[in-house]
């Protein structure tokens, strides 16, 4: 039983797998509406040409092989026994539904991996592809991630999402319409937006019913167009107390049963800034210490 008064993502797998579960992600080669054209042709602004979160992948690679290395880095690091296929960098749906499942089988078929997770944009779900989503939750232990980031559309048109909240409202209802399992992916820390903005998306993803959240610090990665922002001066990131509280404040406000996959990151080898956020591990244990210190836990405030 974990002692964080948080509803761990991991105490979820053990308790599913009954060991350690890992994620391995992997690039199946896709792009992105916001990359070819369709939408856009820069991404957005945190966004680096390697797709978003992206480093370490076993690049150029089958599906089963990159699979497969993974796997070794996992039993080696982690003594992991079990483990999720994680389709990350770009739209993972941005195909027709036939190339798609035989991406997704790929994985399935490769020895250990016991499920799939599969990240996209909201607007890259047409009906097919929802449909094939909702067979592979029937069929294996799902997920479906969706970048949301803010919920703000001035916010959005800042960052370059070429989407509106209504577009992520809309897939966010139809995936849970169908059963599938939601994770759902938020940044704190975006341009212009304010405190109060931030701390209104605990209740709509409460209210949409997701199952799981992913809570991001804005990092500045080297060959973004964020990091030319931050070269000039024009960009202000949070100090660390400043974003320990943040999330401590989001935390109270969202339900206790949605499973929180991610309190913040590093941001990897392309790491411009906050340096502070390097030491990811000191950043959780601040989270944890605030909780402890204000008495409170996820969903508090409810």
């Amino acid at each position: 039983m974990s002692d964080k008064r948080y509803n761990q993502f991991s105490e979820e797998l053990k308790r599913v797998f009954g060991c350690r579960v890992h994620r391995i992600s992997v690039d199946a080669g896709f792009t992105c509406p916001n990359r070819d054209g369709s939408v856009g042709s820069s991404g957005c602004l945190f966004c680096s040409d390697r797709g978003s979160g992206s480093f370490g992948i076993a690049r150029g690679e089958s599906i089963a092989q990159q699979l497969e290395l993974g796997k070794e880095v996992m039993v080696r690091k982690y003594k992991a026994k079990k483990f999720l296929a994680y389709f990350q960098p770009y739209s993972n749906t941005y195909a027709p539904a036939e190339v798609l499942r035989g991406l997704y089988d790929a994985a399935l078929q490769v020895e250990e991996i016991v499920g799939l997770i599969v990240g996209t944009r909201p607007d890259c779900l047409p009906p097919e592809t929802m449909e094939l989503l909702a067979e592979y939750h029937r069929r294996t232990w799902f997920w479906l991630e969706l970048g949301l980031q803010s919920p703000v559309d001035r916010t959005l048109a800042v960052i370059r999402r070429g989407h509106d909240l209504a577009v992520f409202l809309d897939a966010a209802r139809r995936a849970k319409g169908m059963g599938i399992r939601l994770c759902v992916h938020v940044i704190l820390g975006l341009p212009g937006e304010s405190r109060d903005e931030m701390l209104a998306t605990p209740a709509i993803l409460n209210d949409l019913g997701v199952d799981g959240v992913k809570i991001h610090l804005l990092h500045v990665n080297r060959n973004t167009p964020l990091e030319r922002l931050y070269n000039r001066g024009e960009l202000i990131l949070p100090e660390r107390e400043e974003y320990v509280g943040l999330v401590c404040d989001f935390l109270e406000r969202l339900d206790p049963g949605i499973f929180i996959q991610r309190l913040t990151g590093d941001g990897g080898k392309d790491l411009v800034a906050p340096l502070w956020s390097a030491a990811k591990f000191e950043v959780l244990n601040a989270i944890d210490d605030e909780l402890e210190r204000r008495g409170t836990r996820q969903g508090s405030r409810l």
